[in-house]
């Protein structure tokens, strides 16, 4: 997970290192065969295909979140990402990241590291995966981070839900062809064949994130039963419209709807929580932020 202790650019599987400080920690690249695992920990049984899966994703971006070792005299003894560890050698990796802890505290790690998620600079499918071990491994909660990077708690945790998309589409999301508006749209499908097909769509045609969005609630209506005919509205429709509202819900990370009518148009944002709310006020009108928050 490049968030933690270094900004990390990757193609496919090549990574490199910037380190920064990180109180509490270092990163380092270690080799599987110097950590020994844990003799107190719990879980003895892996599930070889859940292995296989997570050894496949490794070969395609790379171990993104880092496992946790301490040092010993001989190399290191494993902390946390047993798994990682074990589908890394799967993958045949060399080395892999891992964070050698100099603290016992887990307060203080889970700190440092949310104060580096906060300054590098990383693509959605790397934000995500920092999210998860977070909460996974150092005691987070969605409510802290979303505080802590000033973000909204439903943006969290639709971030976090990006790992959920099949390999090929997180691939897409890594590399950049696909933006973050994109993925959270193909998780409106449940079928993870369609979602493929989808973002296949959006690369070969340019789709945009509104168009992207009609089609997975199409999609959806399709599935369940014929929608049914409506009334026309009196809405005009205007491709400079569409594109507007594209860009309007890039900008402020949630949907908005541009709408032109006969006499009057008007602009709808939507929002998730109150939070949410205060982080787009914040936005358009930073002198308003200020007064409510006085």
């Amino acid at each position: 997970m490049p968030s933690i202790d270094a900004i990390i650019t990757s193609s496919a599987t090549d990574f490199y290192f910037d380190p920064s400080p990180v109180p509490g920690a270092t990163l380092r690249e270690v080799r599987p065969s110097e950590v020994t695992t844990n003799p107190k920990q719990p879980r003895t049984v892996f599930d070889e295909d859940a292995l296989e899966e997570l050894a496949h994703s490794i070969r395609e971006f790379g171990v993104l979140q880092p496992i946790v070792v301490r040092e010993r005299d001989n190399g290191y003894e494993l902390v946390m990402g047993e798994r990682r560890l074990r589908a890394s050698i799967l993958a045949g990796l060399e080395t892999i990241p891992a964070i050698v802890r100099d603290t016992a505290d887990d307060a203080m790690l889970r700190d440092a590291l949310l104060e580096n998620i906060h300054r590098a600079q990383l693509n959605p499918l790397e934000e995500a995966a920092a999210y998860q071990q977070l909460l996974e491994e150092f005691g987070a909660t969605h409510d802290e981070l979303a505080s802590r990077i000033g973000r909204s708690r439903s943006q969290v945790s639709n971030t976090i839900r990006l790992m959920n998309l099949p390999v090929p589409v997180q691939r897409r999301v890594a590399a950049g062809v696909l933006s973050a508006g994109h993925a959270r749209a193909l998780l409106g499908l449940a079928d993870r064949d369609q979602q493929e097909d989808l973002a296949g769509r959006i690369v070969a045609e340019g789709l945009s994130v509104r168009a992207t969005e009609e089609l997975v609630s199409l999609t959806g209506k399709a599935d369940s039963a014929p929608a049914p005919r409506t009334k026309p509205t009196g809405r005009i429709s205007a491709p400079a419209l569409a594109d507007l509202a594209d860009k309007l819900s890039d900008r402020f990370d949630t949907r908005v709807r541009v709408e032109l009518g006969r006499r009057k148009g008007k602009i709808t944002v939507e929002f998730g929580s109150i939070d949410d709310l205060e982080r787009i006020v914040a936005m358009i009108a930073p002198e308003l932020a200020t007064k409510r928050g006085d």
